[in-house]
């Protein structure tokens, strides 16, 4: 990406971000250091993938330097200032303008096509109910095995504990940059496996067993 693009895209992202700050969440674009480490464990058999929130394409070019097919690229933006700019720059891409809390009823592909979704989503300035909708809709097109990928600017995984395991899902910290404006962090989310399954009920029953025979022990 030349010197001339990256201005551009400063200015381009740092407008939308003066015009909507709770939609876009950052003065400007992820940078280089950030899109690698979002999309080291993605290979072009991955594909197709889902990309949320492309902005100026800082992932997509990622996606695209690790093997991944254009064609193979289906990016959901909402903001409607970055939809021109995502065509023009990847004309064999799917470029889709929605929000991604609708993507389970939208109908993008038949069956669980999708190797990984990687999310540039701003996920902190959303509520617990439109964070479900997005993982929701985005494991309705995974296949098994295919993870979501999802960087953040604060301290611990933007996706509450509450709901990963309402959810059946878990997350792993897989790097963080300080090369990044602001730092950032990477999470993969995955399906839980049955077995991981059975140890979170076991645990959660025995929780309640131990707080009833607690409260039973104070009432004698």
């Amino acid at each position: 990406m030349t010197a001339n693009i990256a201005c551009s895209d400063f200015l381009h992202f740092f407008r939308s971000w003066i015009s909507n700050p709770l939609r876009v969440a950052a003065i400007a674009p992820s940078g280089v250091s950030l899109a690698k480490l979002m999309t080291k464990e993605i290979a072009a058999l991955d594909g197709p993938i889902i990309e949320l929130g492309p902005g100026t394409g800082v992932f997509t070019r990622a996606l695209l330097a690790r093997g991944l097919k254009e064609a193979d690229l289906t990016l959901i933006e909402y903001g409607p200032e970055f939809i021109d700019g995502l065509k023009a720059r990847f004309p064999s891409a799917r470029v889709l303008q929605m929000d991604a809390g609708h993507l389970a009823h939208a109908g993008i592909f038949q069956g669980e096509p999708v190797g990984a979704v990687v999310s540039g989503l701003p996920l902190l300035s959303m509520s617990p109910r439109k964070i479900t909708a997005i993982l929701a809709g985005a494991f309705t097109y995974m296949r098994p095995g295919g993870a979501f990928y999802q960087f953040t600017y604060g301290p611990r995984c933007p996706v509450p504990r509450p709901i990963l395991d309402r959810m059946g899902l878990k997350a792993t910290h897989i790097g963080g940059t300080m090369r990044n404006l602001p730092p950032a962090a990477v999470y993969r989310i995955l399906r839980r496996k049955p077995l991981e399954l059975s140890r979170e009920r076991f645990k959660y029953h025995s929780r309640e067993a131990e707080i009833e025979t607690a409260a039973g022990d104070a009432g004698g």
